[in-house]
């Protein structure tokens, strides 16, 4: 205590001298840096006086973190809805955690049109660091054009049935977007905008083509008119084009999901508008869906070509090969560059066969023979084969 006098009254002296005898000042022990008493030398009053405070604002904004594209992505796909369970989800987790698998592809907007951060999947945020900290490359799966819950609120730019006179509906009963709204273009933008913004590491487009059954003659298009009917391609083209120029001078990966058949037939691009060579221009990674189930019987001349996992991804695989090799060649791009976009889809859902862990290796090692070592693993339920599965 004695201490303590001493240097406040040695403070006081100091602050008396410096003032030229005419303020003698002592802070208040328990208002320290608040206010302080000041005594008039001359009059002998004392009086309080505020000191300025400072005030210190802690950012408690998350810290969003990203994961480099591996070198050879190996995924599967996680649903919305077993994404917002954890109860489920970490025996998908463990899954990757033990095998090769290295990257998980979850929906942000499946094709009902809702979000998943707007209920689906509550702890988000917790997920994607829990993805991260293991190291995990998570991939946002964005359906495109058929999206009920927008042409509820849009119906305008709905496909319209010219026979029914209302708005068009595929065999499911689902209504799409004209795929050549700018309207939707800058939806889908702003929406993987915000899924990279809070920490997924690639963009995955989905059904960005146009409807492929139905009543596909009664089909018309508000917003693409004429070219609707007459050039799918060069509108699929141009919104190829757009995400590319969105997404690409901003550093954020971004892949595409075209119809496998269009590595072999390129006559399904009248229909659906999807072309692969346009695909591998625009995209960093283009993802067929080659499941041998989806190929017409006949294919490379197996009746039923799910029974034929291996064979069918050999030959479906050298399509694509020969795509980007001409493509390249028009381009003046490396053909080395865009064989490396190539990421399949590979099944593993009972289709057409029984799918073992034989028939599912069976494709991975049918694209590796072909220098494909990128993949993803497919299953609607989410239920996949682990013993199909190397370790880590």
């Amino acid at each position: 205590m004695k201490q303590f006098v001493v240097v406040l009254g040695a403070l006081s002296f100091v602050v008396y001298w410096l003032a030229g005898n005419k303020i003698s000042t002592f802070n208040v022990g328990t208002k320290l840096g608040t206010e302080f008493y000041s005594k008039d030398s001359e009059t002998g009053t004392t009086s309080v006086k505020s000191l300025p405070t400072t005030t210190t604002t802690i950012d408690t904004t998350p810290v969003v973190t990203h994961v480099a594209t591996p070198e050879h992505v190996k995924a599967i796909y996680m649903s919305s809805w077993v994404a917002g369970t954890p109860s489920v989800r970490e025996r998908l987790i463990k899954l990757i955690d033990e095998t090769e698998l290295n990257a998980v592809v979850i929906d942000v907007k499946d094709n009902t049109g809702v979000l998943s951060w707007d209920g689906r999947i509550r702890d988000l945020d917790e997920l994607l660091n829990e993805l991260h900290a293991k190291n995990i490359y998570v991939i946002a799966r964005i359906a495109a054009f058929q999206d009920p819950a927008y042409v509820k609120q849009y119906p305008e730019q709905a496909v319209f049935n010219s026979t029914a006179g209302k708005i068009w509906r595929d065999r499911k009963g689902e209504p799409w977007v004209d795929t050549g709204s700018k309207a939707m273009w800058e939806y889908l933008v702003e929406i993987g905008k915000e899924a990279h913004a809070r920490g997924f590491d690639e963009l995955n487009f989905d059904y960005i083509r146009f409807p492929t059954d139905g009543d596909l003659k009664a089909m018309r298009y508000p917003i693409s008119q004429e070219r609707g009917l007459t050039d799918k391609r060069g509108i699929v083209k141009e919104f190829y084009t757009y995400l590319h120029d969105q997404f690409v001078p901003l550093g954020i990966p971004i892949s595409g999901d075209l119809f496998g058949i269009i590595a072999t037939n390129s006559n399904e691009t009248k229909t659906l508008g999807q072309d692969l060579g346009d695909a591998l221009i625009a995209f960093d990674y283009v993802s067929l869906m080659v499941y041998p189930s989806h190929f017409y019987s006949g294919t490379a001349g197996y009746t039923n070509p799910a029974a034929h996992p291996g064979e069918i991804i050999t030959y479906s695989t050298l399509g694509a090969i020969d795509i980007a090799v001409a493509t390249a060649s028009s381009t003046n791009v490396a053909s080395g560059t865009l064989i490396a976009k190539l990421r399949p889809w590979y099944q593993d859902f009972d289709m057409g066969a029984t799918y073992t862990k034989e028939m599912v290796r069976a494709q991975i090692t049918a694209g590796e023979k072909l220098g494909i070592r990128s993949w993803m693993l497919w299953d609607p339920a989410n239920r996949y084969t682990p013993e199909a599965l190397y370790g880590q």
